[in-house]
């Protein structure tokens, strides 16, 4: 992945609310990544091996605890199959699944409305 399209994934990444950031190329290899901070500590080391499917290693300190395997297509993938492949992403087993059961296809759906912050459902509380 280079670089632009590595930004443009991840910014919209954040806007949908997911805790990612650009991941450098380190020695031996010349391809950006994304990198995504899961909640339990762990984080997703997204395309920065150079190959050309897309496909994830999760790390818990700098050791591999689990991975999503190359997604079938998606060498051919858009940004947004990308940014909903990333998103949807089954983090929580040992060999991750990329989506429920199957490879994001067609149109995707509408991002989902940004979450109340904190304010606002204080501000709802004490109006009712």
């Amino acid at each position: 992945m280079d670089e632009n399209r590595a930004r443009r994934v991840v910014e919209t990444l954040r806007a949908r609310n997911v805790f990612a950031h650009v991941k450098l190329p380190h020695a031996g290899i010349t391809q950006y990544g994304i990198r995504v901070v899961l909640p339990d500590g762990r984080e997703a080391i997204w395309d920065n091996d150079g190959t050309a499917g897309l496909e994830a290693q999760i790390m818990r300190n700098g050791v591999l605890v689990g991975f999503v395997p190359s997604i079938p297509g998606s060498e051919n993938f858009t940004d947004e199959q990308i940014i909903e492949a990333v998103a949807a992403a089954d983090y929580d087993q040992p060999i991750g699944r990329s989506a429920p059961g199957r490879a994001p296809t067609g149109p995707l759906p509408a991002a989902a409305p940004r979450p109340v912050g904190l304010a606002e459902r204080l501000r709802r509380t004490f109006r009712d």
